[in-house]
């Protein structure tokens, strides 16, 4: 008769947290900035159907790195909650800080089960304010931990050195063309510490911009809009005026999102 395999507890969830940071880490990274006049998120994309960034509600933005099926099913979970809530109760009533519980609630819970696997995801809330003080940034591990986040964080890949450099870098009074240079900069770097060139048409940026004057402050950035920040921010000066990287979101375009968060 064969003595049965045991493993300890703490061993099981050490096992089970490796099994989730390798699949993270397998994808390419994202990165969450604050800049002047709101948040910008910036990861490398080439599909343009499959959206690492999306709107969860009025004010909050949605990231995500690791599996798209596992955080595309907790990104329609995140709208559902907030549609209901608002709906219930008032739309002021949605909150990043209360989507990140719920999130944590759900993440926590599928890490602990035995029953299935970890979630193989690492998500970012993101809340944009009134004014700077005002915007909140969430990180949520696969654990289901939450990490309030300033400034930049940086998610999935090489995460670790891209935060580092991020946090040297960053300034809260950065304009968006200057964020955006910033992020990509951050994104070209191999793990090697060499640069590559990331193209436009492969970059997805969205941006949650308290300057628009609609409730609805999710914006992507995309084609010759993106092409002209780009530009913009290959030249901007630390001192550039705010109005440097800014100017284009008010211009109008096809890719405006229009109705209720995408579902």
């Amino acid at each position: 008769m064969s003595t049965p395999f045991y493993v300890s507890p703490q061993q099981a969830m050490a096992d089970r947290a490796e099994y989730a940071r390798k699949g993270i880490a397998r994808g390419r990274s994202l990165v969450v900035l604050q800049y002047a006049d709101g948040i910008v998120f910036v990861g490398e994309n080439p599909s343009r159907a499959l959206h690492k960034f999306s709107e969860i509600y009025d004010r909050i933005g949605f990231a995500a790195a690791g599996k798209y099926n596992e955080y595309e099913n907790l990104r329609i979970g995140g709208v559902r909650y907030a549609d209901l809530r608002g709906y219930t109760y008032d739309r002021d009533d949605v909150t990043a800080r209360g989507l990140a519980n719920v999130y944590a609630q759900t993440l926590g819970t599928i890490f602990s089960s035995q029953a299935e696997k970890p979630y193989e995801v690492e998500l970012v809330v993101a809340e944009v304010g009134d004014t700077a003080d005002g915007d909140q940034i969430y990180r949520l591990p696969h654990d289901g931990s939450i990490v309030d986040e300033h400034g930049s964080v940086a998610v999935g890949g090489n995460a670790e050195q891209i935060s580092g450099y991020l946090d040297q870098r960053h300034r809260d009074d950065m304009t968006l063309a200057e964020a955006l240079k910033l992020a990509v900069q951050a994104l070209s770097r191999d793990t090697n510490g060499s640069e590559r060139e990331i193209p436009a048409e492969r970059l997805e940026v969205a941006v949650l911009d308290r300057t628009r004057p609609q409730k609805r402050k999710f914006k992507r950035i995309v084609g010759a809009q993106l092409s002209r920040l780009l530009d913009s921010g290959a030249g901007a000066g630390a001192g550039a005026g705010a109005g440097a990287g800014t100017e284009d979101l008010s211009l109008p375009d096809e890719d405006e999102d229009g109705g209720k968060a995408e579902e």
